[in-house]
């Protein structure tokens, strides 16, 4: 059992209040706009850190972070990138991606708009987590944490703050 929290889009602010509700997590999963390689590391001296680069993030964070991230955890296949659409409306790169890996759990950021949907053409749960940070068009900063235990999804939980 492993409880993951989900965060995209924090554009460098990584506040207390976000630190707070993934406090009981084990990992963090950044979905992407991470803003700079100093708030990447300040998640991962938080809680060990699987990130992929966004679209703001400069050539150091690209280095450090791929532009996908695929692997396991308890049972359940996941695949990462910051800007990956929803089901139906799909980035063509990404929806290959879909089906060479044929993950569980799809996860994408960058809309800065939560959004919890099953996917039953590609048999996946499709996850944004919408933006926890305060740059951007989003009025309600938002972050995601759930458990996965042997092949299943459970206490998924949304957090949002006012920017």
């Amino acid at each position: 059992m492993i409880k993951i929290g989900i965060i995209s889009d924090t554009h460098n602010h990584f506040c207390p209040k976000v630190k707070e509700f993934l406090g009981q997590c084990d990992e963090i999963w950044h979905c992407g706009d991470i803003g700079g390689i100093e708030c990447a590391d300040e998640i991962a001296k938080f809680k060990p850190l699987i990130a992929v680069q966004g679209n703001i993030d400069n050539h150091i964070t690209r280095l450090e972070y791929p532009k996908y991230q695929a692997f396991e955890r308890e049972g359940m296949r996941v695949l990462m990138t910051h800007i990956g659409g929803y089901p139906a409306h799909y980035d063509m790169d990404a929806e290959k991606k879909i089906r060479q890996y044929a993950p569980h759990i799809f996860l994408s950021g960058h809309s800065h708009i939560l959004k919890v949907i099953n996917d039953k053409r590609y048999n996946l749960i499709h996850i944004n987590p919408g933006a926890c940070g305060t740059h951007g068009f989003h009025r309600v900063r938002t972050a995601i944490r759930m458990t996965i235990d042997k092949g299943k999804i459970t206490d998924l939980e949304v957090s949002e703050w006012q920017r």
